[in-house]
């Protein structure tokens, strides 16, 4: 089989090749530098191919392959940014974002602007500002309608036309408390907008579209409340489907089509997990039926359609990703990919779907590979159908050096159930030296079956991982993730303790772990050596909450994003209340019990982050200091909530490495 991607000033042709033999244990950055292929994207026609990559290049540039002649054209390249979030607006022009990847996480990299660019490369133009970049002009007036940086994309028009119209639909967002979101149609040539006449309810913050682009449903949040307004076909006025409380929502709106039918999730009686559902408008309410239910878990996933056709199947996530197609030949071609690639997930994203002429690329993956990309055309050029290589996802990672990834369901101490995800290697014999592995957020899915960096390195390094989807987590039900609220460092921080009593009870996991974690995650492996100090021999926090006295309420002196509506509505109902609370609250902040913790800390923060702000770990800090246990502590100038630059990801991974060794290796 031959790749497709041969050639781009002979940066791409590296990414077929196949990985050089790896030692015993892949340096750090084999795990955490970027992909080799960002993004792969089928124009509408099918006809082209659109990639995003580093390959052999300074920065992530845009390339387009014509799948017919296999000419390849450099379409976009910048020496200040690399460019993301690559879309088709047309056959001939593609829209992109561009953010600067070698700048940390916390300066202002923010929002990446919007560009679009001809396929051959010509008629470069910039429609909104990056954040944090000023405006250069060239002399040329291209300038004078640039928009500014807080204007996002929320529909590009699906079409088979490669001759599509080249206007896209975008929201202004304004800033402060008050957030609203105003629509507009943006020309991707001319830089003009347009207003749509969409007399609209007052405090929209988010809007559903069909697949033409049409505004079906408002969404709207202010003062505490909530409320979804929807719009059908050819009507003026908008219908309110409901109004509550942020906590209260009846339902969550999900998606629309071009038929004028809205979908919803729904949660069956005693908050077990949300299903996807029609909305009968004439009983105001979801129909009873489920499209799709995935017991023992919320409904996760899209429709998927193709240029505003009828809806082709359901792509969901329960343990892994998968797809149910209601279209007999995406039957079948998902049939013929999964038997041509046993064993991985393959999914298919096609042009043309299920016609005679389809084209689809199919990105396939499992717990031990990041994924190859496939092209499938039913007719090209030459004839019969063919399936030809496009890439690697990440060239130096080699599968057979990976850990297997593993999904359980135990009982927590008080017999909820408890998701719990195990990585390690398949080589292993016996009891293995454990990491337990929190997940930020919290108010998030922790994770999904795949190959994930953090999990594979510290497989590599011969310890099992455990990770724990504690109550409060997403995607297991709304009684799971109701369950979290107001028990952090509680029941919350149990659950992470059982699931590595199980793992122990099961002969995975050893008498020696340590607890570690980013952001709330971070929070939970400080708590662990005040709840249970008995399990962990040490833990590893990085951009952690430790104050929550000073999460809940800010402080003048202490910049961060969290807002103001946020603080009043959301984090006394989630977190607790500063006044009623008190007394919790300073039982489960890490700063406030830094006597009680005796086991060895490593301590990593980011120096302009906005999310946890630095304060958070300066604090720490000194009250383990104070306390007589001096952690182990670095920080990151330019990083924000998370550590962008490469460097900087290995730089901590071998920093975490070694400290894990010392406490963890006989």
């Amino acid at each position: 089989m031959t790749s497709i991607v041969r050639r781009w000033a002979g940066a791409i042709a590296g990414l077929l090749c196949c990985a050089a033999v790896q030692a015993a244990q892949p340096p750090a950055e084999v795990y955490f530098k970027d992909a080799d292929i960002a993004e792969a994207s089928l124009s509408p026609s099918g006809r082209l191919l659109a990639i995003t990559t580093a390959r052999g290049l300074t920065r992530v540039g845009l390339a387009v392959v014509d799948l017919n002649s296999g000419r390849i054209m450099r379409t976009a390249q910048f020496a200040d940014g690399d460019i993301v979030q690559a879309r088709w607006v047309n056959d001939g022009r593609l829209l992109f974002g561009v953010q600067d990847l070698s700048e940390g996480s916390g300066r202002p990299n923010g929002a990446p602007g919007l560009y679009a660019v001809n396929v051959d490369g010509s008629e470069l133009r910039q429609l909104v500002r990056r954040m944090g970049r000023p405006i250069v002009s060239d002399g040329s007036g291209r300038h004078e309608r640039l928009l500014d940086w807080n204007h996002r994309l929320l529909r590009v028009p699906a079409t088979h036309d490669a001759a599509a119209g080249d206007e896209v639909l975008i929201a202004h967002i304004s800033t402060g408390d008050d957030r609203t979101a105003t629509p507009l149609w943006l020309n991707t040539r001319t830089g003009r907008t347009r207003s749509l006449d969409a007399q609209a309810p007052a405090h929209v913050v988010d809007w559903l579209t069909d697949s033409r682009g049409e505004l079906r449903v408002a969404l709207t949040q202010h003062a505490g409340r909530r409320a979804a307004y929807w719009r059908g076909p050819g009507q003026q006025a908008w219908r309110r489907l409901y109004e509550s409380g942020l906590f209260e929502v009846p339902f969550n709106v999900h998606s629309v089509d071009d038929a004028g039918q809205l979908y919803v999730l729904r949660s069956p009686a005693q908050g077990r997990e949300s299903v996807l559902a029609r909305y009968d408008f004439e009983r105001g309410a979801p129909e009873q039926q489920a499209m799709v239910e995935a017991p023992g878990f919320s409904f996760t996933g899209r429709l998927l359609s193709d240029a505003g056709g009828p809806a082709l199947g359901v792509r969901l996530i329960i343990d892994g990703e998968t797809t149910v197609w209601f279209h007999d030949a995406m039957k079948t071609l998902q049939a013929q990919a999964d038997a041509r690639l046993p064993g991985r997930i393959n999914r298919i994203d096609c042009r043309r779907c299920g016609e005679a002429d389809m084209s689809a690329l199919v990105r396939s993956f499992s717990d031990r590979d990041p994924g190859q990309i496939w092209l499938y055309q039913a007719q090209p050029p030459a004839g019969e159908a063919t399936w030809r290589a496009v890439g690697k996802v990440r060239n130096d990672v080699k599968p057979s050096e990976m850990a297997l990834m593993d999904f359980h369901r135990i009982r927590a101490r008080d017999g909820r159930d408890l998701p719990v995800w195990v990585t390690r290697s398949p080589q292993a014999q016996g009891p293995l030296p454990a990491v337990v592995l929190v997940h930020g957020g919290p108010w998030v899915r922790g994770n999904v079956w795949g190959w994930h960096a953090w999990g594979q390195f510290l497989a590599s390094r011969g310890y099992v991982v455990i990770e724990p989807e504690f109550r409060g987590s997403t995607g297991y039900g709304h009684a799971h993730y109701r369950a979290g609220f107001k028990q952090w460092g509680q029941a919350m921080q149990d659950d992470v303790a059982d699931a590595l009593l199980w793992a122990r009870q099961q002969g995975l996991a050893s008498d020696r772990a340590c607890i570690a974690g980013g952001s709330y995650g971070g929070y939970s492996a400080l708590m662990g050596l005040v709840r249970h100090p008995e399990l962990y021999r040490c833990a590893v926090a990085w951009v952690a909450v430790t104050d929550l006295e000073l999460l809940l309420k800010g402080s003048w002196w202490v910049n961060d994003d969290t807002s103001g509506e946020a603080r009043r509505h959301h984090l006394p109902e989630t977190i607790g209340d500063l006044e009623k609370d008190a007394a919790m609250i300073i039982a489960n902040s890490p700063v406030r019990q830094a006597a009680r913790i005796q086991a060895p800390v490593l301590l990593a923060f980011g120096e302009n982050d906005l999310r946890v702000p630095l304060a958070h770990g300066k604090r720490m800090r000194d009250a383990l200091r104070e306390a007589g246990h001096e952690p182990e502590w670095v920080t990151y100038p330019g990083e924000g909530h998370g550590f962008s630059i490469l460097k900087n990801r290995v730089d901590f991974a071998t920093r975490m490495e070694a400290f894990l060794a010392r406490h963890l290796k006989p």
